[in-house]
C-alpha cells in the first residue's frame, strides 16, 4: 500500500489531503512543522511513496526540508504552497521537487498528479540498463551520477534527468513541450522558457569541463538535442 508523508501547517489541507489519500487506498503521516516532517520521513522513508510538502512551515521550511529528503532519497516530493512567484517554482523544481502546485488548489488534482508521478516509477524500474557512456560522459541516473573524466559534476536532480533524457535519446531533438511533458508527467502552465533556463544552467555545468565527443546543441525553431560527434 502506498503512504503519504503530508506536511503543512493548516490542519484542514491536511485533513482534506489525507481523506483524498484514503479514498486511493493510501495510508498517511501527518507533520505541522519543517522539522516534524523530517524526523518522519527519516523513520518512515522505507513506507513512504510520495510527500506533500508545504513551503512555508514553521521550525524548517519546506525547501529545506525538500533538500534534506533529496540529499538521502528519490523518493517523489509534490509542493504545494501559496507562493506563486516563477522564481519560488523554479527553486523548488531545482532543487529536486517533482511537481510544485500553488493554492487554492483540488485536492483531486493533486491525487491525480501523484498518481501520474507514481505510474512513472515501475517504468523506469523496468528498464534494464539506466547507465550511459558516452566519449568521457558517464551517466548512472539510477544513482543520480554524472561524471566527466571520472569527476562528479555537481548538476541538481532535474539537470541529470534532463541531459539522461537527451543522451538517451540522441538522435531525437525534443522541444520544449516535449521536455516539460516527459520530464514533469503533466501539462505545465508555466512559461516554456524554463526549459531554456534549466539548459543553459546544465551547459554551464558541463562546458566546466572538456567534452569533445559531444554536446547539448540547440536545433533552431525546434528544440534541443545530445549530439554525438562522429568518428
Amino acid at each position: 500500500m502506498n503512504k503519504v508523508l503530508i506536511a503543512d501547517d493548516n490542519a484542514q489541507i491536511t485533513k482534506v489531503l489525507k481523506d483524498y489519500a484514503a479514498k486511493e487506498g493510501w495510508g498517511s503521516y501527518i507533520a505541522y512543522d519543517g522539522d516534524e516532517a523530517l524526523r518522519l520521513f527519516r523513520e518512515f522513508s522505507r513506507e513512504i511513496s510520495i510527500v506533500f510538502l508545504d513551503v512555508m512551515m514553521p521550525k524548517k521550511d519546506g525547501f529545506s526540508v525538500c533538500k534534506a529528503i533529496r540529499a538521502t532519497s528519490q523518493v517523489p516530493v509534490i509542493m504545494i504552497t501559496a507562493r506563486s512567484e516563477d522564481a519560488d517554482k523554479i527553486l523548488g523544481l531545482d532543487i529536486g521537487a517533482d511537481d510544485y502546485i500553488v493554492k487554492p488548489f483540488s485536492a483531486a488534482e493533486v491525487m491525480a498528479r501523484a498518481r501520474a508521478i507514481l505510474r512513472r516509477i515501475p517504468q523506469q524500474e523496468e528498464n534494464k540498463s539506466r547507465k550511459l557512456t558516452v566519449a568521457n560522459l558517464s551517466i548512472d541516473i539510477d544513482n543520480y551520477m554524472v561524471t566527466i573524466d571520472g569527476t562528479e559534476v555537481p548538476l541538481t536532480k532535474r539537470e541529470k534527468e534532463l541531459l539522461w533524457l537527451l543522451a538517451s535519446n540522441s538522435k531525437k531533438v525534443f522541444s520544449r513541450d516535449n521536455l516539460l511533458d516527459s520530464l514533469w508527467g503533466y501539462d505545465y502552465f508555466g512559461d516554456s522558457r524554463t526549459v531554456d533556463s534549466h539548459i543553459k544552467r546544465l551547459r554551464a555545468k558541463l562546458d566546466a569541463f572538456e567534452h569533445p565527443g559531444w554536446a547539448v546543441k540547440t536545433i533552431w525553431g525546434v528544440g534541443y538535442r545530445f549530439e554525438i560527434a562522429e568518428k
